[in-house]
C-alpha cells in the first residue's frame, strides 16, 4: 500500500510542477511587451467563462462552457462561450467586459447604449470544477461505503486495504482527534457535515494545484465559495445552539454594570457570533489564493529580468524555478492544513454552542 501511495504522490507532484511550465508558456507571449504582473495574476486566479488549457502563439486551446443569461431587453439566452472568441467578440448584444467595474463579467448593451449586467446563471470554470469535484468526491466515498456494506457480517474480510484503508485512517484521525474532543457527547450529530467539509476542501485544494484539466480552477481561493462554507457552519452553530449558549451571549456571567444600563459584554458576544464565520471565510480564501499568487509571481520573475542582462536573467530564472518547486511542496502541505483547520475551527465553534447549564451533572 505504501509503495502505491508514494507512486500516486510522486505523480501528483509531477503534475503540479508541470504548472510552472504551463505558466511560462502563457507568459512567453508577454515577453516582448511590458508585463503587468498584477493583471496577469488576477486573470489566472479569477473565474472565467471557458476553461483555458494553454496557448501556442495566437492560438488558444480551451474548453468552452455554457452561457446562460437573462437580458433586460432580450430575455433568456443559452449559448456556448466560444461565441465570444476568448472575450474579444460580442454575441446577441452580450459581451465580456474588458475594463470597468464589470471587467471579466458578461454585460448587456441596451438600446440606449448603456452597459448593464444581465441575470447571469452561466456555468463558469469554478462552477464546473465544483460540480466535477463533487462528483469525484461522492464517487470515491460511495465506493468506500460499498466496500463496507458488502462485508457486513464477515469480520474476517472487514480489514480494508490500499485506498479504502487510507480513507479509513484519515476519517478516524479527524473523528477521534478533532470532532470528538471539540464537540463532546453530541459529536455524532455533526460528524457527517464536518467530514464532508474536510474532504470537499482538501479535494478542491489538490485539484487547484494540478494545471491540466480537470484541475487548475481556483475554487477554494474564491471568496464566494469560502463564504458559503462559512455560512453553513454559522447556521449549524446558531440554529442548533443550546439555550445556555444564547443566555451566555445576551446575559453573560459578568458584573451587572457591564450589562446594564449599557450592554457592553452582550454587544461584544454578539459581534463574536459573526466574526467567527468571517475568520473561517478569510483564512481559507487568503491562504489558498496567496499560494497560487506566489507561484505565478515567481514565474513572472523570469520575464521581468530579461532586460537586466543574460547573467541576471539566468540567475533569477534558476532562483525562480527552485522557489516555485519549493512553494509547490508547501502548497501540498497547505492543502491538507487548511482543510484540517477549517474542520477543526468549525468543530470548536459547534462545541462552544453545545454548552450546558453549569449546574448540570455530566
Amino acid at each position: 500500500m505504501m509503495n502505491r501511495f508514494i507512486h500516486i504522490l510522486l505523480t501528483f507532484i509531477l503534475l503540479c510542477f508541470t504548472g510552472i511550465a504551463y505558466a511560462a508558456t502563457d507568459l512567453h507571449e508577454e515577453e516582448a511587451k511590458e508585463l503587468n504582473v498584477r493583471e496577469l495574476i488576477l486573470d489566472h486566479v479569477g473565474d472565467a467563462y471557458d476553461w483555458h488549457i494553454t496557448s501556442f502563439g495566437d492560438k488558444h486551446i480551451s474548453i468552452p462552457l455554457p452561457v446562460i443569461v437573462k437580458g433586460h431587453e432580450s430575455g433568456w439566452h443559452v449559448f456556448s462561450s466560444s461565441k465570444f472568441h476568448h472575450g474579444h467578440d460580442s454575441y446577441n448584444g452580450f459581451a465580456i467586459a474588458q475594463e470597468g467595474p464589470y471587467k471579466g463579467k458578461i454585460v448587456e448593451t441596451l438600446s440606449t447604449g448603456e452597459e448593464v449586467r444581465p441575470w447571469d446563471f452561466s456555468l463558469t470554470k469554478n462552477a464546473t470544477s465544483l460540480i466535477l469535484s463533487s462528483l469525484v468526491l461522492v464517487s470515491l466515498l460511495l465506493m468506500c461505503a460499498n466496500w463496507y456494506k458488502k462485508r457486513e457480517g464477515k469480520p474476517e474480510e472487514a480489514s480494508p486495504k490500499d485506498f479504502i484503508a487510507f480513507v479509513e485512517m484519515v476519517i478516524m484521525s479527524i473523528v477521534d482527534g478533532v470532532i470528538k474532543p471539540c464537540i463532546g457527547k453530541n459529536y455524532k450529530r455533526y460528524t457527517p457535515y464536518l467530514l464532508t467539509v474536510f474532504f470537499f476542501i482538501i479535494l478542491n485544494n489538490l485539484l487547484g494545484l494540478i494545471p491540466i484539466f480537470p484541475g487548475g480552477a481556483n475554487v477554494t481561493g474564491n471568496i464566494a465559495m469560502t463564504a458559503v462554507l462559512a455560512i453553513f457552519t454559522f447556521i449549524i452553530v446558531n440554529v442548533f445552539g443550546t439555550k445556555e449558549y444564547w443566555r451566555e451571549i445576551f446575559w453573560p456571567d459578568v458584573p451587572t454594570w457591564l450589562k446594564i444600563p449599557i450592554p457592553i459584554m452582550p454587544a461584544i458576544e454578539l459581534v463574536g457570533v459573526f466574526t467567527k464565520p468571517f475568520a473561517l471565510m478569510i483564512r481559507l480564501f487568503a491562504n489558498i489564493l496567496a499560494g497560487h499568487a506566489i507561484v505565478l509571481g515567481l514565474t513572472c520573475m523570469i520575464f521581468l529580468t530579461v532586460s537586466l542582462g543574460v547573467a541576471m536573467n539566468t540567475g533569477m530564472s534558476i532562483l525562480s524555478i527552485i522557489m516555485s518547486v519549493f512553494i509547490n511542496f508547501v502548497e501540498l502541505l497547505v492543502a491538507y492544513i487548511q482543510a484540517y483547520v477549517f474542520t477543526m475551527l468549525s468543530a470548536v465553534f459547534i462545541g462552544l454552542s453545545q454548552v450546558e447549564p453549569h449546574h448540570a451533572k455530566h
